[in-house]
Parts: C-alpha cells; structure tokens; sequence
C-alpha cells in the first residue's frame, strides 16, 4: 500500500542532538520540518525499571526487542547506540565536556575554519539549550576516582561533570525551569543512577524536553516507528528541485516529498541508509563515504567490589572525570539498581598477543577463583557493586564502515592501528582503581577473546573536506553534489574528540543551522 502525504520544507531523519537541533532552528525560521524517527516515543512512566526487561530496554525489532539501546557488531569494535525520540539522549550519561585544543586542529576539517573560535559561542547555547548544570553529588565511585587522582598525581585535574540534568530540589516537580515556561515541567534528580536505562524521574533534560518539545510548539511534525529506506532527488540529480522520502511503517510503505533533506541517524543510522542507497538513488555521493570512522579509542573496564557497605548504584551515570594525561580521560560510569544484564557478557580482564594465550589466562583467573567469579555472576546486587570505567582517547586512528556481504555492515582498517581493547594505560588505571575498592575487574568477552573494543561514540563516516575527494559534507555540513541536504549528527565528527561527543553534535549543529537563512515569506 502506497501512501503520499504533505509536502515539507526540510525532512529531518533521526531525532538525536544533530536532529532536534535542526528541527528546531529550521521550525524558527519558518521552515514546515518533518522529524521522521525509527524509535518509539518513551515517557519516564513507560522505560524499563533496569536493563534486565529487555524488551523494552534493547532495540532489536527483528527479534521483537522495541527498546532504546542499540547494540551493534562490526568487525573492529562493537557499538552502543540509542534509538527513539530523542535518539541518543535517551540513554546517553549526560555528560556535556568541551573538547581540547587537539580536537579542532587535527581531522579532515582542521584547515577549514578557525573551530576553536567560531564553535564557543555554538557550545554555550548547547549549554543553555541542554540545561547544563556541574554535578553537586559525588558518590563511592567518584571519591574513588579522586582517590586514584591523588595517587597518580592528578588531583588537580579531577573535576565533577557538567551534566544535562534539573537537579532542583530531589523529587520536587516544578514549572518549566529553563525556557520562561514554554518547556515541561521537571522534576529535581534523586541520584537514583538510572540515567542510562532511562529516566523514570522525570530528571535528565533529554532532547524531547528541550529541542524537540519547543519545535512541535512552532508546528514540526514529529513521526516516530517510521524507517527511512530511500532518498531520491525528485528531477535534477542534484535535488535542486528537492527529494522524494520513502519511508515505512508495520510494512505500510510511504512517500513524502520535502526541498530539503537532513541525515540525522547517528552513524549507525546515516551509514547504513547512505551506503545502502548511494549507487542507485544519490550516485553524486563522495566516495569518501564511510571513511575516517573513530571509536574515541575507548576502554569499558568493569570493577565489581567484593564489598558490601558500599553502592556504587547511587549518584548520576557520571559524576566526575579525570584527566589522566594531555590525551586522556577517565570516568565512572554507573548504573542503577538492579541493572545487572552486562554480567552475562563479562569475562576476567585478560591481556595476550593472541586468542589462545588470552583464553588461558581466563580460564585461570576463574580457576583460581571460581567461588568469587559465580558470585559476580550471580549477585543480584550487581550495578550497586560495579563501576564501568570509560576510559578515552584523542588518539587519531580510523576504520572505514562498507556494506557487508552477510551482514549490513563491515569494517576494514583505514589509518594508524586498528581499534584496539588492550589499551596499557586503562588496564594500569583499572588495576589501581580494583585495589581502591577491593574490586575484580571484568570486560566483554568479545573484548577479552576476540580483541574487539566497545565504544558508546563512533564517529564520523560523512566528515568534513575542501571537497568531494577529501569528505562528504562541507564546513556547514552542506552535502557535496548535492542541493539542500545535510548531515548533521556523529557522522560529521571529523577528529576524534576524546571525550564525550553529544554536546559538540549539538553545538557543530546548531552552527550549522545559523547559516540557512530565514524561509522567505509570501507577501
């Protein structure tokens, strides 16, 4: 059944911080938006209580799993991703640092702006826009991290996070705090940990609640459960006369026709659409599709302590960080109580040149002590006893994402040494911090067997170039070869940050949408 439905301005597709940017600014300059979403609308009243409901939690639909969290497995690392409206913000730890130096003078865009310069103005408004607030709770986890600052001699660059989150007073609901009563209500957070599995409080400033919800007041139009599967200029082959959007629902296929086009899936939803669609239907993609992908060089280290006075639940997702030299980071990541479903893909940290050798080594940390493995295997206090270490890296290597034969997606080697999950630095400081909290460390198996890190950040994939032969999207995130279509969202990260991306999507974004000009009025 073919369904044809309104002409738009812009079509949006994917609901994340590049998207509900886009959505917004667009909708205030008088533009008729369409956000066309794959994920479903959530409120605090219908996410999981933890990640063991995985039905509601993972987002899988050919397995009937129609939750927010994404988990993906390409050949060089494993991606966690979030789906639904508000993307990524839905299950992302909320936290909002601004880059180094390093970050706006290296990638494929370093020589094509002043970044530094032109994007503080860009990160402040994200600030305002985000609700951005420093951390006032430190929990176990963090006095820890603090601790381990202190003996490594980096006290004085352990700080708490600046944090998308209304704190208020905890529980207390009260009127729209932030935008002259024109927002929802909040309620002030009470450090439950729960950010990542989404927020039942009504407490974490996700993109519906800001971006999203001040669009829909202008008349964007939001359609959720909705997948975008084609995108076809309607005359010209550079869509100057605008584009044709297929997308589907429960089989039920549609069209809508828009002058303008915006990706916004986040890397694993704009690669994919591109990649699929990119031969037939926008053959003027630069073939630099797909390349300079980064991982942000990621480790995510477990420590489970065998203490018991302690729960390492309580607090935000991350409530501190540590700048552990000039390249790197480290944070505390939590979950909260009850959220213990990662235990059953965790195996004892083990490092080796190669599968056997690290196999050997598991199977001897379990022997050595196979009563203390079962508890952490089956403790029901898992989350109240575990920290997951994240553990980042401005370190430039790259991997280039192509369609798979067998599976959607591949990936191959592109530049400097493949993503790697033995990392000497995070093993080194995982060992400290075990010893601070009497802990046992523990990591995906795909990590410990295979060597395959896990990132929550992949960028990159449609990065910023002079031209065609050296990126996708221009220094305004303009398409080359093609009129009035966008990518806005991690996939035109174009260096590797080192810290946590989302706010830099939403100021690079918000950048962006300032240099389209106002939808000219008929008078």
């Amino acid at each position: 059944m073919n369904q044809s439905i309104l002409t738009y301005d812009y079509v949006i597709i994917g609901s994340g911080f590049g998207g509900s940017v886009s959505a917004l600014r667009l909708s205030e300059k008088g533009y008729k938006v369409l956000v066309i979403e794959k994920g479903k609308w959530w409120k605090p009243k219908d996410f999981p209580k933890n990640n063991w409901d995985i039905k509601n939690w993972l987002y899988e639909p050919k397995l009937g799993l129609n939750g927010f969290f994404k988990m993906t497995f390409l050949n060089h690392v494993t991606v966690l991703s979030g789906v639904g409206v508000g993307g990524g913000s839905l299950t992302y730890a909320n936290t909002l640092p601004i880059p180094k130096k390093a970050f706006y003078n290296s990638g494929s865009w370093r020589d094509l702006a002043d970044w530094e310069t032109e994007l503080a103005p860009f990160y402040q408004t994200a600030y305002r826009m985000l609700g951005a607030a420093e951390n006032p709770s430190v929990g176990p986890a963090d006095k820890a991290i603090k601790q381990l600052a202190k003996e490594i001699g980096r006290e004085a660059h352990f700080k708490p996070t600046k944090v998308a989150i209304y704190f208020g007073e905890p529980g207390k609901t009260v009127e729209d705090p932030y935008f002259e009563g024109k927002g929802p209500d909040r309620t002030g957070c009470t450090h439950c940990g729960e950010c990542m599995t989404g927020c039942t409080r009504n407490a974490k400033n996700t993109l519906d609640k800001n971006y999203l919800y001040l669009a829909q007041q202008l008349g964007a139009e939001i359609l959720a459960e909705h997948k975008v599967t084609d995108v076809k200029p309607i005359d010209n082959q550079n869509g100057s006369d605008g584009y044709t959007i297929h997308f589907e629902t429960n089989k039920m296929k549609k069209t809508v026709q828009a002058k303008g086009v915006i990706f916004a899936g986040g890397v694993m939803g704009t690669m994919p659409l591109l990649l699929k669609i990119k031969d037939k239907s926008l053959p003027n993609l630069s073939e630099k599709l797909g390349c300079h992908v980064s991982t942000n060089n990621e480790a995510l280290i477990n420590i489970t302590s065998k203490d018991t006075h302690q729960d390492f639940s309580k607090g935000i997702a991350i409530g501190s960080i540590l700048e552990t030299d000039e390249h790197s980071h480290l944070e505390p990541v939590r979950y909260g109580h009850g959220s213990g479903f990662f235990k059953t893909m965790m195996l004892p940290m083990a490092y080796g040149n190669n599968i056997f050798i690290r196999f050997i080594k598991v199977v001897w940390e379990i022997l050595k002590a196979p009563l203390s493995f079962l508890k952490i295997l089956f403790d029901k206090n898992f989350a109240a006893k575990t920290t997951v270490l994240l553990f980042m890296q401005t370190v430039n290597s790259t991997i280039r994402i192509k369609k798979g034969r067998i599976t959607p997606l591949k990936s191959v080697l592109e530049t400097g040494k493949k993503p790697s999950a033995f990392i000497p630095e995070a093993k080194v400081l995982a060992n400290r911090y075990s010893k601070i909290v009497n802990g046992k460390a523990m990591v995906s198996f795909a990590e410990t067997l295979f060597g395959i890190p896990t990132t929550a950040h992949i960028l990159g994939g449609a990065v910023m170039g002079k031209h065609k032969e050296e990126g996708v999207i221009n220094a305004n995130n303009e398409v080359f070869g093609y009129e009035n279509m966008y990518v806005c969202d991690g996939s035109m990260i174009s260096a590797n940050p080192g810290v946590n991306p989302s706010l830099s999507i939403t100021a690079i974004t918000e950048r962006a949408m300032s240099k389209i000009p106002p939808k000219q009025q008929l008078t």
